[in-house]
């Protein structure tokens, strides 16, 4: 298709001078501007067919009346009836895209004067090109809404991702991919966009644990059946030495995170300030941390602190690990005692 420019006169230029004042604008641009804005005018791919066959009758130089016959523009527009295209030039008409001039017999031709004044008689597209700026702004408002909406249909999407890897039968995430599947608006996506925030929180595409993370079925340790005080007083026994070598081992083996304090870790509760510390600098929000203690108790969830800073970039994600194994479907397989010996041994190896 041919591209033909065309003057638009500006409002202060006056008639005589308006060739030399105003500059050549694409028709085909500004057609393209209304052909992707027809929605917010009522028009339908119907009538844009119609105008590109109106417009292609212009030619450079002849000014902006078409002065093709009716039964012409039919045939361009490829065989569509006169009635219909009555219709939608008075639709265009109507929107203020359009004037008709016509001759005294209706008939559509142009005469001119000796001294070069010239009459027209047929469908002027001059409102068309003098609308050019307010097409032109609307296509690419448009066209910025559109790639804003891609923008966070993705971001949605990815969190979506995110928080079904650690629940994968979560109720929310299932509603919101049913809302996705229609057309929404900007502000309904940014919408679930917030709502989704906090169901997210902390959380980003899940990781596989680490080789080094794998757990033996059982710890190996050897239940001896006695009355039930007994056992219950031996049980207690255990946790308090286990706590005690546990402790130790943690604080030998996890040298990255004693590297962020410059005083001695003796008790849990130093353990347990400092993991506090360490969370935020590690991505892990305070609040995910605190709800970690409260589940699986301050001691785990600051052991998991130090294991993760210890293992460093083999665990591609600290605050989505963390939740994993605090919070989400690893929790009940995550041993620390069990890990440091691991990590112990590793270390000796290494040495």
């Amino acid at each position: 298709m041919a591209f033909t420019k065309l003057s638009i006169q500006s409002a202060e230029a006056g008639i005589g001078t308006a060739a030399a004042s105003t500059p050549e604008t694409d028709i085909w641009v500004i057609f393209r501007a209304l052909r992707d804005t027809r929605s917010l005018f009522g028009l339908r791919p119907g009538h844009v067919q119609t105008l590109q066959a109106m417009l292609s009758f212009l030619r450079p130089g002849h000014g902006d009346t078409v002065f093709a016959s009716n039964t012409e523009i039919c045939r361009r527009i490829g065989g569509v009836d006169e009635r219909t295209l009555r219709r939608h030039i008075d639709r265009f008409v109507e929107l203020g895209f359009m004037k008709r001039h016509d001759s005294p017999n209706r008939k559509r031709y142009r005469v001119k004067s000796s001294d070069g004044l010239t009459i027209s008689y047929g469908i002027s597209l001059s409102p068309l090109l003098e609308r050019a700026k307010e097409l032109l702004a609307a296509a690419q408002e448009m066209e910025n809404a559109r790639r804003d909406r891609i923008f966070l249909r993705k971001q949605i999407l990815t969190k979506l991702d995110q928080l079904e890897e650690v629940d994968p039968e979560n109720a929310f995430a299932r509603e919101v991919r049913r809302v996705l599947r229609r057309k929404i608006s900007i502000a309904e996506y940014h919408a679930l966009l917030d709502g989704i925030a906090g169901h997210c929180e902390d959380m980003s595409t899940a990781v596989d644990a680490p080789d080094t993370l794998q757990l033996p079925a059982n710890d190996g340790q050897n239940v001896r059946h006695h009355s039930k005080s007994e056992k219950e007083q031996k049980d207690l026994e255990l946790t308090n030495d286990r706590a005690a070598t546990t402790l130790q081992i943690l604080t030998t083996i996890c040298d990255q995170a004693l590297s962020f304090t410059t005083t001695s870790l003796r008790t849990w509760s130093d353990v347990e300030n400092h993991a506090r510390t360490l969370a935020p600098m590690m991505g892990i929000h305070t609040t995910t941390f605190e709800r970690a203690a409260r589940t699986i108790g301050p001691e785990k969830a600051s052991c998991a602190i130090f294991i993760i800073l210890q293992l460093g970039n083999r665990i591609k994600d600290f605050g989505a690990y963390f939740h994993s194994i605090t919070l989400g479907r690893r929790e009940s397989s995550f041993n620390p005692t069990l890990l440091l010996e691991r990590l112990s041994r590793v270390e000796t190896a290494c040495a």
